[in-house]
């Protein structure tokens, strides 16, 4: 089982502050139920038909006040050690930038790589930079008992030191988007000269233990641009839901409009489709945020657009 594995000493001491709290409460759950017992059978109504008054105890009250607060401070103490350890990665930890958006992760290295996987040296720390792009997400590696949210305009950070080698699941904890049980990803764990062999290795060199990856199809010009230009990281091209309308089937359709404060009914044809291209803080789809940033493609750009738009169907 993944929460069963521990790749990194955070995950013992983890791991004890949350079995411990889990056997207090056991302890604490047969006691009272016991005590609750006892009493309903010994102050039971045909015992006592009369019922008595029964003064406060002081010593009593005391105790049942002092011992949980004891407990609930030891509690704190471990864990709140156990996560400040989190917040102060060592001097030499390597930075990786994590991106969250929906619904994937995005992890680019100090050399300027970027992979879909986190790809890390056994034995090294490592400081995570943790940001999203438009939801709150949640950044959790079960096997490393490490967890950060990636809220938008707001960097986290926490650091972990891999101590085995293999690969680890990454998972969002947040329900983040229609597709959010698909948002997951990995840790690749690997030996220190692999790492590097691959760190300082040529570009476009996949990372240890990467599928090798099918020959390339070119893609038509119009994808091309909707690639380069960052297009696909809001609109899907499968009719999924996401930030921005799906671009299938977008051209011809007939889409509520929001112009100004007023709403109409408009067909997206090759106008139309300009416009909310160039101007879309002008006109945009009734339902989305206008977030898409004007003026992002010239004219020739543009036109491979709307004429790989038109294949969508």
């Amino acid at each position: 089982m993944p929460w069963t594995q521990e790749a990194t000493p955070f995950a013992a001491s983890s791991d004890r502050v949350f079995w411990g709290t889990v056997g207090l409460a056991t302890l604490f759950l047969v006691g009272i139920t016991v005590v609750m017992i006892v009493f309903v059978l010994r102050y039971a109504r045909r015992r006592h038909p009369r019922a008595a008054q029964i003064e406060g105890h002081t010593l009593l009250e005391l105790l049942w006040t002092v011992i949980p607060l004891a407990l609930f401070l030891v509690i704190f103490y471990f864990g709140w050690t156990s996560y400040e350890t989190t917040r102060h990665p060592p001097r030499d930890a390597m930075v990786v930038q994590v991106t969250a958006r929906q619904w994937k992760w995005g992890f680019t290295y100090p050399n300027g790589a970027h992979t879909a996987v986190l790809c890390v040296p056994v034995n090294r720390p490592v400081k995570l930079d943790v940001v999203s792009l438009d939801v709150i997400h949640g950044f959790y590696i079960p096997a490393f008992r490490l967890k950060v949210d990636a809220v938008p305009t707001l960097t986290n950070s926490t650091w972990f030191q891999a101590t085995r080698l293999g690969t680890y699941d990454i998972q969002c904890t947040v329900i983040c988007g229609v597709q959010h049980s698909t948002m997951t990803s990995q840790v690749q764990v690997v030996p220190e000269a692999a790492f590097k062999a691959w760190y300082f290795g040529p570009e476009g060199t996949p990372p240890p233990g990467a599928q090798p990856l099918p020959a390339a199809v070119p893609d038509p010009p119009g994808l091309a641009v909707l690639r380069s230009k960052g297009c696909l990281d809001c609109h899907s091209l499968d009719g999924t839901a996401m930030v921005g309308p799906t671009l299938k089937g977008v051209f011809g359709r007939r889409e509520q409009v929001l112009a100004g404060d007023r709403t109409r009914l408009r067909v997206l044809d090759a106008a139309g489709l300009r416009q909310a291209i160039q101007e879309p803080d002008q006109a945009h789809l009734e339902g989305y945020p206008p977030v898409m940033p004007p003026g992002g493609l010239d004219a020739a750009e543009l036109d491979q657009v709307l004429a790989y738009l038109k294949t969508l169907k």
